[in-house]
């Protein structure tokens, strides 16, 4: 059995003061990477550095909000400076505005896919670039989101900037693969501080925090668990084991990892000369729309008492 090394390597982790980022951070770290945590909060970026390496890790903060050009540029600049390369980049900044469609304002719709999608595709255009300088392949690992995938009450913002992530990396795996660069996207699921204020894991939460474990019918059946189970997929795609993996979305969390699907025809139908829009109506339920796709992160399945 193989050993995942990642000495040598030079990662950037957007949004890494804390949660899932931090555990991107200390797991890449773990395994030998040099890391550069990123965070708008200075106290928070050090502090993570601080965890880092106490634990026998190589970490170095760059506090900056992650959305403009320039702040890429940042991220990227400040791995070669500290480390002399950059070999993954892991895309995990993100905030939430949440409204319904006719409540959210253009502020709360442009802040969030400022931060998710343009500074995905800001510091991952900047990695690319630098990576492919260097000639010697790379990472990319978006972050992505079960809402991205489905849909969610209230999301709009959130889901679109998340499903829009998930065709980068589609795209990008063919624009970058010649020059030995993977891109993939992870699709997490854990206890966050986003993940508890959702009332049916609450109290799961809570019982967690106080030293109890996770049940099993949320670490198996829902795939739910710590930010530290999600983390253990970002080193495994950096490292050399998944040099073939790449355009892919993989769900991880608590016990359980699942490849996603991508968007596909799942039924056709067809008329002679084309449709209008009274065959379509004659046809619709009893042919193509007989079985409608459901919307929506699917509710927990919580066990009867």
């Amino acid at each position: 059995m193989s050993t995942i090394d990642l000495t040598g390597k030079v990662a950037v982790v957007t949004g890494s003061g804390r949660g899932l980022g931090l555990a991107y951070a200390q797991a890449l770290a773990a395994a030998g990477a040099s890391v550069v945590v990123n965070d708008v909060d200075e106290a928070v970026a050090d502090q993570a550095v601080k965890t880092i390496t106490e634990a026998g890790g190589t970490a170095v903060a760059e506090v900056v909000a992650v959305g403009t050009s320039e702040a890429a540029d940042r991220l990227v600049s400040r791995a070669v400076e500290e480390f002399g390369r950059l070999d993954i980049l892991v895309t995990n900044a993100g905030i939430l505005r949440d409204k319904v469609l006719w409540k959210m304002s253009d502020d709360d719709f442009d802040a969030v896919i400022t931060t998710h999608l343009k500074g995905t595709f800001t510091c991952a255009r900047a990695a690319a670039i630098r990576m492919r300088e260097q000639g010697e392949g790379g990472s990319l690992i978006l972050v992505g989101s079960p809402a991205g995938q489905r849909g969610n009450f209230g999301q709009t913002n959130y889901s679109a900037a998340k499903a829009g992530i998930a065709a980068f990396a589609r795209t990008w795996s063919m624009e970058l693969g010649r020059a030995g660069i993977t891109v993939n996207a992870i699709v997490p699921v854990a206890a966050t501080a986003m993940t508890e204020t959702i009332p049916v894991f609450a109290p799961y939460i809570e019982a967690m925090k106080n030293g109890e474990p996770l049940p099993d019918f949320l670490r198996k059946g829902e795939g739910f668990g710590t930010p530290e189970d999600c983390a253990a997929l970002v080193p495994f795609l950096a490292s050399e084991a998944a040099r073939g993996v790449t355009g892919q979305a993989i769900g991880i969390g608590g016990d359980k990892v699942a490849l996603w699907s991508h968007p596909q025809e799942i039924k056709a139908a067809y008329a002679d000369g084309g449709w209008t829009p009274e065959t379509l109506a004659a046809a619709w339920h009893t042919s193509v729309g007989a079985e409608p796709e459901t919307v929506g992160v699917p509710a927990p399945k919580i066990p009867e008492a």
